[in-house]
């Protein structure tokens, strides 16, 4: 994407992922006409042991929001979606030493707190979650900051690094493991990285179907060309969005998460499906103050992109508030994370 004078001002993070090889997609496992069925453009619509597939925590059982803090049903949902740069546990590069097994900084810790608390969620989407532990801080340093999200979920795929978090100050109602995560490539089975998290949540008396994911990086893999890991992995998504439209047309669901494409490349094409379809899913256009779109910086490669996105079924996109709903430009963005924060409004 071409450079604004602003972007050439702000800070630089000395942390960058590898440069991401040129992809091929050979090796793609579905069809031809599954992308040929995607939307042809989108200005139609402005080293850790793994956990088990999935965690509820206690609170998350069908518990009210907080006493005494819960607004009255015409109160609006903000909902942001945040990858929070590995809070977890990992070797590191901090203030020029290496550091083996060291927990994401605190000041960084604190950085995306603050952003947080400014922010107000009533339910945030989280990627980037190493343990359950590290969702729990997560959760402990928003109440001590004045955001009390009860209510948690947390689930994975085969990273046993990285993993989904969801936390909420409405009740998470449902929760399922249902969707299909393993495909082929290159004849050996695959399993979706991060997983599909799919959570139910009740709020103002409607229920909000969150589906969450992290679409594999740009980075090189030994599994195969990343492209198509990423390609394959939306597929999976894209899979369980269309049963569960199946089951219910009527179904309220939002997708959102850090999906390492930009608009218009073929795993996001595929993940919104074709737009003539009921299935269809609006990805919430979104700027910050500046009349920007960027929510990630690469630093090894020295690109701002749009990355981050939260999609809606036609259900769901009455209850869009589109005009607030936008990309966080807090100024500590880069003290937290590489990623800036979204938010979705809904009425």
């Amino acid at each position: 994407m071409g450079f604004h004078p602003f972007l050439a001002s702000l800070p630089k993070r000395t942390l960058g992922i590898a440069g991401a090889s040129l992809a091929s997609l050979a090796l793609f496992s579905g069809t031809a006409s599954e992308l040929h069925a995607a939307t042809p453009t989108w200005e139609k619509q402005a080293a850790q042991a793994a956990p088990p597939a999935e965690v509820l925590t206690p609170e998350a059982t069908a518990k009210p929001a907080t006493e005494g803090t819960a607004p009255a049903s015409t109160e609006a949902v903000r909902f942001i979606s945040y990858n929070v740069e590995n809070w977890l546990t990992m070797d590191r590069f901090v203030d020029g030493k290496s550091l083996k097994g060291a927990p994401k900084p605190d000041p960084e810790k604190q950085a995306v707190t603050e952003i947080l608390a400014r922010q107000k969620p009533d339910i945030l989407g989280l990627c980037e979650i190493g343990l359950a532990s590290d969702l729990a801080d997560v959760q402990q340093r928003l109440k001590a900051a004045g955001l009390d999200l009860p209510n948690s979920y947390y689930t994975g795929g085969s990273d046993p690094v990285r993993h989904l978090g969801i936390l909420s100050r409405f009740p998470i109602t449902s929760t399922s493991n249902s969707a299909i995560l393993e495909y082929q490539l290159a004849g050996k089975t695959f399993q979706i990285n991060r997983g599909i998290l799919d959570a139910t949540i009740e709020a103002h008396g409607k229920p909000y179907h969150f589906i969450g994911l992290h679409l594999k990086s740009k980075r090189d893999s030994e599994q195969g060309d990343q492209e198509t890991i990423r390609l394959n992995e939306a597929r999976l998504v894209r899979n369980h969005i269309e049963n569960l439209l199946k089951a219910n047309p009527n179904e309220r669901i939002i997708v959102y998460g850090d999906c390492n494409d930009t608009r218009g490349t073929p795993a996001i094409k595929l993940l919104v499906g074709k737009y003539s379809s009921p299935n269809y899913l609006t990805a919430i256009p979104m700027k910050d103050s500046r009349q920007m779109a960027w929510t990630h910086y690469w630093a090894a490669q020295d690109i701002y992109s749009r990355i981050d996105f939260i999609m809606v079924s036609q259900k769901m996109k009455m209850d869009v508030d589109f005009p607030a709903s936008r990309i966080i430009d807090d100024t500590e963005w880069n003290k937290a994370s590489d990623h800036r924060p979204i938010l979705a409004i809904f009425k």
